[in-house]
């Protein structure tokens, strides 16, 4: 047979013949990485500065996460729940060990995994705390960002997210992120949890006021309610800690977690909580044929040691530093603020600057690869291998940017 050389446009009209219309991405068409790098089809290098929502963390095809994918893919995939395999228990130890709780409950996306916590929650509402069969309430923040399922988009505030798909699941109630108040305000005898980002990526970069989640934590104990900690894009060294809740030193109740989970290998998630509360989960509660698979159980370990292993989550600390110190030296009209922690980064644009989408198009003309959110502000993640010199280059491209008309 013909080899047949596709172009950018070739595969851009390809998806735009037969996929589903709901992305809107940049027009690049990757075709291999290797840490911060990325490659397009023509040859073209990119720094990746959004590392697939936090999901590579570790950099593109590391090396030994790909070692551990390939040696369990050539002993055996899946098994599903019917049976156990020998890397689902050696991922809960290490996981609960690194992470300090006593239980994990693995699913695949993050989605998943949420839907998962809510699940425990209500449960553990009804058979530990008491509340009335079918009255459990979960308060949410304004702003939030968990997922796409319709349960999740129940709680959304975010007109585009509603739009077209209800009826939509009852028990939610949402206060003003970083307003610890209006959370006590809310809560009812019924209130079985409170969800929240510690810090709202999907949302723009949201960082609550310091305090918050310390004084969130002690309200939600003084009342018996549970905190429930989103830390899939902004967990696993993405702030420069382990979670960014630790930022406050606070531990949550119930944490859910995936994207770097696998180091962008395989879609691996789950959900953390201690004994008292994992416990209400008995046999056919809950389930997944892919949770707990031995290769993403397999991969989900490696990618947790290079983490650890290789200083990353340190580095994004330091890294994260620098390069807010350099984004906030920058005198541009268009920028309005420059806020997160570690390399969750957020440049929020003024109104008047036209939209961020332009801003990330101009810099993916210039090798740097990033994404808009909520229209106004730019999204800087980058791998948590970068270097200093990496983000000298990048800035090289940046600063320009942010001063054009």
């Amino acid at each position: 047979m013909e080899k047949t050389t596709l172009h950018t446009q070739d595969y851009i009209a390809l998806e735009k013949q037969y996929g589903a219309n709901n992305y809107k991405p940049l027009d690049v068409v990757i075709e291999r990485g290797e840490g911060i790098w990325v490659w397009d089809v023509e040859g073209n290098r990119y720094l990746d500065f959004l590392s697939a929502y936090s999901a590579v963390n570790q950099g593109h095809a590391h090396p030994r996460i790909l070692n551990a994918l390939v040696q369990q893919a050539q002993r055996i995939t899946l098994t599903s729940r019917a049976f156990r395999n020998n890397q689902l228990p050696l991922f809960e130890k290490e996981l609960c060990e690194l992470t300090g709780y006593e239980r994990m409950l693995p699913m695949n996306s993050g989605a998943e995994a949420v839907e998962t916590a809510l699940k425990l929650v209500r449960k553990w509402g009804y058979k530990v705390k008491g509340v009335p069969e079918g009255q459990a309430e979960i308060i949410v923040c304004s702003g939030n960002f968990q997922g796409r399922t319709i349960t999740i988009i129940s709680f959304s505030d975010e007109p585009q997210y509603r739009d077209g798909f209800g009826p939509f699941t009852a028990g939610f109630k949402t206060v003003p992120f970083g307003d610890a108040d209006a959370l006590e305000r809310a809560i009812t005898p019924n209130t079985v949890a409170f969800s929240v980002e510690p810090i709202q990526g999907e949302g723009g970069v949201i960082v609550p006021p310091d305090g918050y989640l310390k004084r969130v934590r002690e309200i939600c104990d003084r009342h018996n309610v549970l905190l429930f900690t989103d830390e899939i894009q902004s967990g696993l060294g993405r702030t420069g800690k382990l979670f960014a809740a630790h930022w406050e030193d606070v531990r949550a109740d119930v944490i859910t977690i995936g994207k770097a989970l696998s180091g962008g290998f395989y879609p691996v998630s789950a959900v953390l909580a201690d004994d008292h509360i994992m416990s209400v989960f008995k046999p056919g509660d809950h389930g997944s044929t892919f949770g707990g698979n031995p290769l993403g159980a397999a991969v989900a370990r490696e990618a947790l040691r290079v983490l650890v292993e290789e200083n990353m989550i340190e580095n994004a600390a330091v890294m994260g530093e620098y390069l807010m110190g350099r984004l906030r030296r920058i005198e541009s009209p268009h920028v309005k603020e420059v806020r997160g922690r570690g390399l969750l980064i957020g440049v929020e644009l003024h109104a008047s600057a036209g939209g961020a989408r332009r801003f990330c198009e101009a810099l993916k003309d210039r090798g740097l690869l990033c994404k808009e959110t909520h229209d106004n502000v730019i999204r800087f993640a980058p791998p948590l291998v970068i270097t200093k010199e990496d983000i000298d280059w990048a800035m090289e491209r940046i600063e320009p940017v942010l001063l054009m008309d």
